[in-house]
């Protein structure tokens, strides 16, 4: 039976988002909560940016050390052979990619300026993906940027062509989110059912049907006999208006009616993560979670007019649809009021120290300890923002890959 998984694409498209970035570390941190959240795949990064690089490759070794397992780590590179040959270049353990190639008449016309037509646009592609695939890579996904305002005659051939070429996956992109759930339903039915390999949804939040346009295509592909891939960005960050929010999106699969019982969702998902996973995101970015965010937002189980007071008081089914307990929300969280000892990048030993004590991590002498000061400094100018415990607990665990994560070797 067909079935939905997740790659997400935090970052990659995630940390696109004008007026925001993420650091290596914090980048990796987030790799890790994915990974815990049982994600099939993130989309982390850019193999052909020489900034990247490092990063790229200390998180390619977690994978190795099985860190970062069973989560696959997949660099987005476009659809031409120079980018497959610096791709490999750079990180020559890399598996797992996703060629981008744009297929609309606007693009082709507007974006190509006559450097390419659609004949050329479908070999290039296939030229990229054959190099890749000779290159290394063990599973690629194809990508038709615009693929919603491409038309859907020719869209099919390109897909077609990925497959014949050798691509695991066709990635559908509502580039500039103009599609409807009745729309990207359709398109992905006539895609599946002439392709016959899992479809990616890419959809961007323009319109405000992020999340019901993903979960249609999702709907389409499974319906016509395919596995679907939904990309999501934690708390719905991306481009513009964003991309489809990750536990937006799992709560609409297993709550939407007419999807639960129906549609089944990747077993390994794991819920209970998703509000770690978020503060930690929001806290990164140094975005504010919206108070109506679905399952996260502040309101989410809030009530207070009487007749829905009473309600969830008598029965949380009469106002609330799923719980919150399934978010990994409901403990309480203890904030320190009193002394504080923080790192920072002018912490001294003895605080250091104390610090790690409380998260029960101990070093096995001075020399040791120096090290990780010295490290945990580091990361401090390169968040520019005090570490949190995940990131001081990866510190002191993973010095070798945390060093290499926040070198940085500009271009000669």
């Amino acid at each position: 039976m067909p079935k939905i998984y997740l790659i997400d694409v935090t970052n990659r498209d995630g940390v696109q988002t004008s007026r925001i970035c993420l650091s290596k570390l914090q980048k990796t941190i987030l790799n890790s909560y994915l990974n815990q959240m049982g994600v099939f795949q993130s989309e982390f990064g850019f193999p052909t940016t020489h900034h990247e690089t490092n990063y790229l490759n200390a998180n390619l070794e977690l994978a190795e050390m099985n860190a970062l397992a069973p989560i696959r780590l997949g660099g987005w590179i476009r659809a031409i052979e120079e980018d497959v040959r610096e791709t490999f270049k750079n990180c020559p353990k890399i598996k797992h990619l996703n060629l981008s190639m744009s297929t609309s008449e606007q693009m082709i016309r507007h974006k190509f300026k006559g450097k390419l037509d659609h004949t050329s646009v479908i070999k290039e592609m296939t030229g990229a993906l054959k190099l890749a695939r000779e290159s290394g890579a063990e599973s690629i996904g194809v990508n038709a940027e615009d693929a919603s305002r491409t038309e859907i005659d020719y869209l099919v051939s390109f897909a077609q062509a990925a497959k014949n070429a050798g691509a695991d996956r066709f990635r559908y992109c509502d580039t500039l989110g103009c599609d409807s759930p009745f729309t990207i339903y359709e398109r992905i039915k006539r895609l599946a059912e002439a392709i016959k390999i899992p479809v990616e949804l890419h959809c961007h939040n323009d319109l405000g049907m992020v999340v019901a346009n993903s979960v249609a295509g999702a709907m389409a592909a499974n319906d016509n006999g395919v596995d679907a891939y939904i990309n999501t960005c934690v708390n719905g960050m991306g481009e513009r208006a964003g991309n489809a929010d990750l536990a937006a999106v799992i709560l609409a699969v297993r709550y939407a009616s007419g999807m639960r019982g129906k549609y089944t969702l990747d077993e390994k998902v794991d819920l209970k993560k998703a509000w770690q996973l978020c503060k930690y995101a929001s806290y990164a970015f140094g975005i504010p979670i919206p108070i109506n965010q679905p399952g996260i937002g502040a309101n989410a189980f809030a009530h207070e007019s009487g007749i829905h007071a009473d309600g969830a008081l008598k029965d949380r089914r009469n106002y609330e649809l799923y719980d919150f307990e399934e978010l990994g929300r409901g403990e309480p969280e203890v904030i320190e009021t009193g002394r504080q000892i923080t790192v920072g990048e002018y912490s001294g030993i003895k605080g250091f120290r104390n610090v790690y004590e409380k998260l029960e991590i101990a070093f096995k002498d001075d020399a040791e300890a120096a090290r990780i000061l010295e490290l945990a400094r580091y990361a401090n100018v390169h968040n520019q923002k005090p570490l949190v415990e995940e990131e001081l607990k990866f510190v002191a665990q993973y010095p070798e890959i945390a060093k290499k994560i926040m070198t940085m070797t500009p271009l000669r």
